[in-house]
């Protein structure tokens, strides 16, 4: 039997997508050892130049005016407007594509992002080619950019996801409800006194972890002071992402906190994070929700990002895994309500746990393998 190559593409270093890709790829390789990988950023290999305009773009209207992303967002009369770009950039993008298919000569292609989902789509249909493609979606809400019609199998959060894609006309034959993929660690509850121990943490006092994405984004040095003043008996985690100056801030200030605060920059060990935490404070994107779910991790919602992050937590407060505060102020009031309410806690980390589908990248891994012959 020959060796099997997957093409794993994303967009952007430090994001969900890429992160999605890397426990795909980890799970591929568990299950074939022999197999061989490429996991690429499509945008900086396609278009560097421009991946670090939109990039920098991106950042600005979300810290800056959120309320144009919320427009942008799966707008049906933006998508119209764009649709004629976007088949300009896929189409000049044909020779650097069609260049890395020809070298690596994958047997199946998997997507975390849908840029490089419609990239390779468009490639099938003007080549007429027949390689397996799947694409994998990373929040709860499927948008309009993520339709086309040479997808072979589209991986869903949940079926309530899978039901959006199908009112958008795609063949439910092509959906298959496995979850977002995450690192398989989530799936291990072990140690939890140990982790207490390594990080100086009590395990009898509640334990807030508070995150803002990869990126460290939202109103955390608010947050922490508001949390370190208030009575509230509690310890906090602080994981602040690529948040270099997030960091710094926490890192000298923390000796006079009044709480025990352990800060992390680029933290590894989320799982073991996740593992000791009573509730996160976190903005819900879709691998930090897949992660908390995987844990039995409530979650306090602030601070959303317009677009996916929104409808994300439409669908955790729906399922009752979830509650949203306002601003950082109502968060303090927030968790004095929950943690001195453990029934209620223990009622929604069960709940995340039933909703949780922790083994989504091994099932997406089979089922490439399965249909990569």
């Amino acid at each position: 039997m020959k060796k099997r190559k997957i093409l794993l593409l994303y967009i952007s270093e430090d994001s969900g997508h890429h992160c999605a890709s890397l426990s795909i790829e980890r799970a591929l390789h568990a299950l074939d050892p022999d197999i061989e990988t490429l996991n690429i950023n499509s945008f900086n290999y396609t278009n560097p130049i421009l991946e670090r305009i939109i990039n920098t773009t991106y950042m600005s209207v979300i810290k800056r005016t959120p309320e144009i992303w919320d427009y942008l967002y799966d707008n049906p009369k933006v998508m119209k407007s764009v649709h004629r770009l976007r088949d300009i950039i896929h189409r000049s993008n044909t020779g650097k594509l069609k260049a890395l298919l020809d070298e690596f000569s994958p047997d199946g292609i998997i997507c975390t992002q849908a840029f490089p989902c419609g990239l390779i789509a468009d490639y099938k249909k003007t080549f007429n080619a027949d390689i397996p493609l799947i694409g994998v979606l990373t929040d709860y809400a499927p948008h309009s950019y993520w339709i086309f019609d040479k997808v072979d199998r589209y991986i869903v959060p949940s079926e309530e996801t899978g039901k959006k894609l199908i009112d958008n006309g795609v063949d439910p034959a092509r959906i298959m409800p496995y979850g977002i993929p995450i690192d398989s660690k989530f799936r291990n509850n072990a140690g939890r006194e140990g982790i207490f121990s390594r990080l100086s943490l009590k395990p009898d006092i509640s334990t807030v972890l508070i995150m803002g994405g990869t990126q460290g984004l939202g109103p955390i040095k608010e947050l922490v002071t508001l949390l370190d003043k208030s009575p509230l008996p509690l310890q906090m985690i602080i994981a602040c992402g690529t948040n270099k100056r997030l960091f710094k801030w926490l890192e000298k200030r923390k000796r006079n906190f009044k709480k025990k605060t352990v800060v992390f920059s680029f933290a590894d060990n989320i799982d073991e994070l996740m593992r000791i935490s009573t509730i996160i404070v976190t903005k819900p994107g879709g691998i930090t929700t897949a992660e908390a779910l995987a844990v039995g991790l409530p979650m306090l919602i602030v601070n959303p990002l317009p677009g996916q992050e929104a409808m994300n937590t439409k669908f955790l407060l729906n399922e009752g895994v979830a509650v949203k505060a306002q601003n950082p102020a109502d968060v303090v009031i927030i968790l004095e309500e929950l943690l001195y309410n453990k029934n209620k806690l223990k009622i929604m980390s069960d709940k995340a746990k039933s909703l949780s589908k922790s083994d989504s990248a091994s099932a997406i891994a089979a089922l490439m393998l399965e249909i990569a012959k």
